[in-house]
């Protein structure tokens, strides 16, 4: 297969990098799956520079850029690592443009590569974006259970917890 994409680990610097695909992303996907405030309200909560940043140093979520083959920024990935050989994906955009095209199974490959240790990955998706949790079932991921999440302001996430296990 013909790599067309590459991962490249977000620094400080990349911060309002990340941010604008955040904004972008979210306001061409999310409509119609959360309303319009909660999407203002998470954008600002999950996306401003010092939780960023915070995310970034004291917590240890590791930021990479999904960069196309002309070396445009074209979504991100965020991961954590929750145990041994365990991990967590916070974050996993692509510019709304890019879907489709098998560039998130790509990235995930990728990233796969840079946690060549990893057994298991989790991940939260909304159980209304049927889009997303198709994208998850076909790189192989599986539902664990359903969760609810309060994230404040009155506004809660309604999510699958899923998983991925490497095979034996």
């Amino acid at each position: 297969m013909q790599k067309r994409i590459d991962l490249r680990l977000a620094l400080a610097a990349d911060i309002p990098t990340v941010q604008g695909l955040a904004h972008r992303i979210w306001w061409n996907h999310y409509p119609g799956i959360i309303s319009a405030e909660q999407i203002a309200y998470m954008l600002q909560n999950m996306y401003d520079t010092e939780t960023l940043l915070h995310q970034m140093t004291a917590e240890g979520e590791q930021f990479w850029l999904i960069q196309s083959a002309a070396r445009e920024d074209i979504g991100f990935i965020s991961v954590r690592q929750q145990a041994a050989q365990q991990y967590f994906i916070q974050k996993f955009y692509i510019d709304t443009e890019q879907q489709g095209k098998g560039i998130g199974a790509e990235a995930f490959e990728r990233l796969l590569e840079h946690y060549a240790d990893a057994r298991e990955i989790r991940l939260t998706v909304n159980r209304q974006n049927y889009k997303s949790v198709n994208f998850y079932f076909k790189i192989g991921f599986r539902i664990e259970r359903c969760a609810d999440f309060d994230i404040g302001g009155g506004f809660f996430m309604n999510d699958f917890v899923m998983c991925w296990k490497r095979p034996a």
